[in-house]
């Protein structure tokens, strides 16, 4: 029999099938509300304080107050950790502005709602890093604050929705000069003339945890890192990878059905992940 999943919701630990939120919560009506996906590791967080601290910004961004200290919402994590089964876990918060009549102007002063879940951290497969990512390009149509991570993810559905209908894993964001922003859930990097090369971080991109775990380990092995926009066919592009809290670091070796170089996962991405996964593992003797 398997073991029943727990959530918190708004003060509450429950069953997860028994999890509810009110049928006017803003988040149901109006995807008004914020989250952030947190990585843990045999019982110790992957940058919790930073995604915390993006958590902060998100809802500050969007005018919705923090339920409750970020030294609060950082034990409920914890607890919500230990009520649920895997040792490696992906921890997801939400927080909304509340409930209230349907109305586009909120009214009052609104009670946010807080929910909290952990579920088995998802890591790709043998098979899959062998193979590496295949993935498209579309033309950006999400809104223009992509730096919060807003729950309002319509245009990410849609573009995942049309990889797969490609037989791809991912579809990245064009800007309308054809620059690479970042995949649906995902960051994306490139390996240029021996750079590690990624977006800057503006308006078009979420300035990923993981992403910024990448730029550091690069950076302590004495890699060049830029953040520049970068387009697909420049001069001395040798590999493409993309990083996400359930992926660390993984191979794109096609992008609209073109092999990547030679089609094969990069020496540079796989060094970057395996430095990735060595400090991941630290975690877990921590």
């Amino acid at each position: 029999m398997s073991q029943t999943l727990i959530a918190y919701v708004n003060g509450d630990f429950i069953p997860l099938q028994n999890a509810t939120i009110h049928i006017e919560d803003r988040g149901f009506q109006f995807a008004d509300g914020i989250y952030e996906v947190i990585a843990c590791f045999g019982g110790t967080f992957l940058d919790l304080q930073a995604h915390l601290n993006r958590l902060q910004r998100s809802c500050e961004a969007v005018r919705i107050p923090l339920p409750c200290a970020l030294s609060e919402i950082a034990t409920l994590v914890l607890q919500t950790y230990e009520r649920n089964p895997y040792s490696d876990a992906m921890v997801y918060i939400q927080i909304t502005r509340g409930v209230a009549p349907r109305s586009h102007l909120p009214q009052g002063e609104l009670k946010p709602t807080l929910i909290i879940t952990s579920r088995q951290l998802p890591k790709p497969t043998d098979a899959k890093l062998a193979s590496g990512v295949h993935a498209i390009t579309l033309k950006d149509i999400r809104w223009k604050h992509c730096e919060i991570k807003s729950i309002a993810l319509l245009a990410s559905v849609l573009g995942k929705q049309e990889a797969a209908l490609q037989q791809a894993d991912e579809a990245f964001w064009l800007d309308e000069e054809d620059h690479i922003l970042e995949g649906c859930a995902t960051n994306v990097l490139a390996i240029i003339h021996g750079a590690l090369v990624t977006h800057p971080l503006d308006h078009q991109v979420l300035g990923g945890i993981t992403r910024d775990m990448a730029i550091r380990a690069a950076c302590e092995h004495s890699l060049t890192v830029e953040e520049r926009a970068w387009k697909l066919g420049e001069t001395g592009l040798t590999e493409i990878m993309m990083s996400s809290t359930t992926n660390a670091v993984m191979p794109i070796c096609f992008i609209n059905h073109q092999a990547v170089a030679d089609g094969e996962p990069g020496v540079l991405t796989m060094q970057i992940r395996k430095w990735m996964i060595e400090a991941m593992d630290t975690l877990r003797r921590e």
